[in-house]
């Protein structure tokens, strides 16, 4: 779903893809309430949900999903939550490092800041963010509550990382 070089991010709708990273969310032992945030999140926005998926706190599992949706699905910008902590199976931020072919630290570092201002807990974060191809991919936190405020802290900014991932110039 290439737009062409002439039809900027801006004047097309982005497509946002969301994986919730969890054991127990995959097994339907708990709800997705971060995962459904951030797709709601992502439509008020005017946005379309090209995918939702939950998927097990496992790194292949993880990275099989982030290349489908940014190879077939060809969504603009994947959102994980989940799996971002000290946990022993939480590893969406090395299943992203895995499929990605530059970090976008910046990102990373701004909500980890941003959530800094709200918690210190922040600090415990390991949420990554990098590109594959022309897709953006970012870990965020699998609470409802963190999920919405990181989500609160780089929505304004997916519009350009889009169009400078498609090759578009500064304004």
């Amino acid at each position: 779903m290439d737009p062409g070089p002439d039809m900027t991010a801006l004047e097309r709708m982005l497509r946002i893809a969301v994986v919730t990273c969890s054991d127990s969310r995959f097994a339907g032992d708990a709800e997705d309430t971060a995962g459904l945030a951030l797709t709601s999140l992502a439509e008020e926005c005017g946005w379309e949900i090209a995918d939702y998926r939950i998927v097990p706190d496992d790194r292949e599992v993880i990275g099989a999903a982030l290349v489908e949706l940014a190879d077939r699905i060809a969504a603009d910008v994947v959102l994980t939550c989940g799996g971002t902590g000290f946990s022993p199976r939480d590893v969406t931020p090395e299943a992203t490092h895995d499929v990605c072919d530059r970090l976008a630290s910046g990102i990373a570092e701004a909500m980890r800041a941003g959530s800094m201002a709200i918690t210190r807990r922040a600090m415990l974060s390991r949420g990554s963010a990098g590109l594959r191809g022309r897709t953006l991919v970012i870990n965020m936190p699998g609470s409802e509550k963190a999920a919405r405020e990181t989500f609160g802290l780089v929505a304004d900014q997916l519009e350009h990382a889009v169009e400078m991932m498609a090759g578009g110039g500064h304004p």
